[in-house]
């Protein structure tokens, strides 16, 4: 039985950790072309695509396995 959080969101929460307890706030910096800027966007948008398909099956598989106990 997982914790319901993926290890990529575990990590980010490490790092979020160690940027607020860094001293050198800066070395954390990076800089975006304007085609890295729209590469980023279309990565998250299609992230925030996916995390809504992994919900909808999440719930469909969680009510699909509880009618199955009831029958």
């Amino acid at each position: 039985m997982g914790l319901g959080i993926s290890l990529g969101k575990t990590n980010f929460l490490i790092k979020v950790g160690n940027f607020g307890r860094a001293e050198n706030k800066v070395g954390y910096l990076y800089l975006l072309t304007p085609k890295g800027v729209r590469a980023k966007l279309r990565l998250t948008r299609a992230l925030r695509i996916k995390e809504a398909e992994y919900e909808a099956l999440r719930t469909e598989i969680m009510t699909l396995k509880q009618d199955a106990k009831a029958q």
